[in-house]
C-alpha cells in the first residue's frame, strides 16, 4: 500500500472505529436500561448486569457497522476535499480507482467484520443470553425470592413458597402461570429444589399436582406427580419454553433445519428470513461504503456545494436500508422474496460504482465518438 493509501486508510478507519464505538454505546445504553431490573428487583450484581446486556452487542454491531462505514467514508472524503487534498491528488494524475483503493480495503474489512458478527457471533450471543437469563431466574428463585410472599416472575406468572428447609429446598410451593391466554396452569408441590443438569437450570417439584384449565373448558385437568422438573428458562423474561428460536441457532443449524419439525413448520418463514438475513448483512457494508464514495469521491473546489451530494447519499442509504427491512419481512411470508433481499444491496452497490466511476467509463465512448467524427 502506497504512503498516500495508508494516509487515507488511517483517516477513514479511525473515523469508522469512532462512529462504530459511539453508535454502539448509545444504542446499547438505551437497550440496557430496559434490563436495569436485574439489579433493582432481581438482586443481581453489576457484573451480571453487564454480562447479560453485553450479549446484545454482536447483534448491534452487525446492524451498525454498515452505517458506521457510511459515516466514516463521508467524513474522510469531506475532510480530504476540505483540505484540498483530493484536488491536488487529481491534479497530480490520481485516478478515481487509485483513490478508491484505501476505501476498498476498509469496505472489505467492514464487510468481513459484519459477516463474522451475523454468521457466528450473533447466534452465539443469543444462545448465551438464553442460558444467562435462565441462570438469573434460577438464582432469583433460590436466593432472592422471599418466603411467604407472592412474587411476580413475569407478567401473568406468580411464585410463592411457604418456607425454606435446611439445605436450601423450598417447602409449600405454589405457582400460577397465566401468560398463555388459552390456558391457565397452577402448580402445587410440597417441596422444590433448584438444580442444574447438562447446562439446563431446573426446578424439581416433589409430591404435588398440576391443574390445567383450558379456555372455555368447564373443569380443569388434574395431574398428580411424585416428581416433576420445570425448565427455568421457561420463566425468564420473554422465555416461553419453546425450542431454540431461529436467532439462537447456529448458521449451520439454519442451513439444515428440519422442515418436518412441528416448531419449524409453525414458523418456517422466520427460519428462512433469519438464514438469508445473516448472509445479506455483509452486503450492506459493501453498498453503504460504495454509496458514500460515489457521493463525495469526485474532487470539488471549496466554492462547490457538497451539501446536496451528502443529502443525496443519506437519502439513498436510508431508502436502501428501509427497503432491506421490507425485503426481510417479505421473506418471512414468501420464499420468492429471497432474490429481492440480495438484489437490493448488490444493486445499490453496482449503481453506486457506475456513478462513482462514470467519467472513467465514459472515456472510451468519447474517444470512439471522436474517431468517428474525424473519419
Amino acid at each position: 500500500m502506497l504512503l498516500i493509501d495508508r494516509y487515507i486508510f488511517k483517516i477513514a478507519a479511525s473515523a469508522f472505529l469512532v462512529a462504530l464505538g459511539v453508535l454502539t454505546a448509545v444504542i446499547w445504553l438505551t437497550q440496557a436500561m430496559r434490563d436495569f431490573d436485574l439489579m433493582t428487583t432481581k438482586g443481581q450484581s453489576l457484573i451480571v448486569f453487564f454480562h447479560v446486556t453485553g450479549l446484545i452487542i454482536p447483534s448491534l454491531l452487525m446492524v451498525i457497522s454498515p452505517i458506521a462505514l457510511f459515516i466514516a467514508t463521508l467524513f474522510a472524503l469531506n475532510k480530504l476535499n476540505g483540505d484540498s487534498e483530493l484536488v491536488v491528488a487529481a491534479s497530480a494524475g490520481f485516478s478515481p480507482f487509485q483513490l478508491f483503493r484505501p476505501f476498498a480495503a476498509l469496505i472489505l474489512a467492514a464487510s468481513i467484520f459484519s459477516g463474522f458478527m451475523s454468521l457466528w457471533a450473533m447466534p452465539w450471543s443469543f444462545r448465551q443470553l438464553r442460558t444467562a437469563i435462565s441462570e438469573v431466574q434460577s438464582d432469583f428463585l433460590t436466593r432472592i425470592v422471599r418466603p411467604g410472599a407472592f412474587n411476580m416472575l413475569d407478567y401473568g406468572l406468580y411464585f410463592h413458597y411457604r418456607e425454606r428447609a435446611p439445605g436450601g429446598a423450598m417447602l409449600g410451593i405454589f405457582m400460577l402461570d397465566r401468560r398463555d391466554a388459552s390456558q391457565t396452569n397452577v402448580y402445587i408441590a410440597e417441596k422444590g429444589v433448584a438444580t442444574k443438569v447438562d447446562d439446563q437450570n431446573l426446578l424439581v417439584l416433589q409430591t404435588g399436582t398440576i391443574q390445567r384449565q383450558d379456555k372455555g373448558a368447564e373443569a380443569p385437568a388434574m395431574i398428580v406427580f411424585d416428581s416433576y422438573a420445570l425448565d427455568l428458562s421457561r420463566f425468564g423474561p420473554g422465555a416461553d419454553g419453546t425450542p431454540l428460536r431461529p436467532r439462537e441457532r447456529t448458521t449451520s443449524e439454519l442451513l439444515h433445519y428440519d422442515v418436518s419439525d412441528p416448531y419449524v413448520k409453525l414458523d418456517e418463514g422466520h427460519f428462512r428470513s433469519e438464514l438469508h438475513e445473516r448472509f445479506v448483512a455483509p452486503l450492506y457494508a459493501l453498498a453503504m461504503g460504495m454509496i458514500a464514495f460515489a457521493a463525495l469521491g469526485a474532487p470539488r473546489t471549496t466554492r462547490q456545494n457538497r451539501g446536496m451530494a451528502i443529502a443525496g447519499a443519506v437519502v439513498a442509504a436510508l431508502v436502501l436500508r428501509v427497503g432491506g427491512f421490507g425485503a426481510s419481512a417479505l421473506m418471512a411470508r414468501e420464499a420468492s422474496a429471497v432474490p429481492l433481499a440480495y438484489a437490493l444491496p448488490l444493486g445499490g452497490c453496482v449503481l453506486a460504482a457506475l456513478y462513482a466511476f462514470r467519467f472513467v467509463f465514459n472515456r472510451p465512448f468519447k474517444r470512439a465518438r471522436a474517431v468517428f467524427a474525424a473519419a
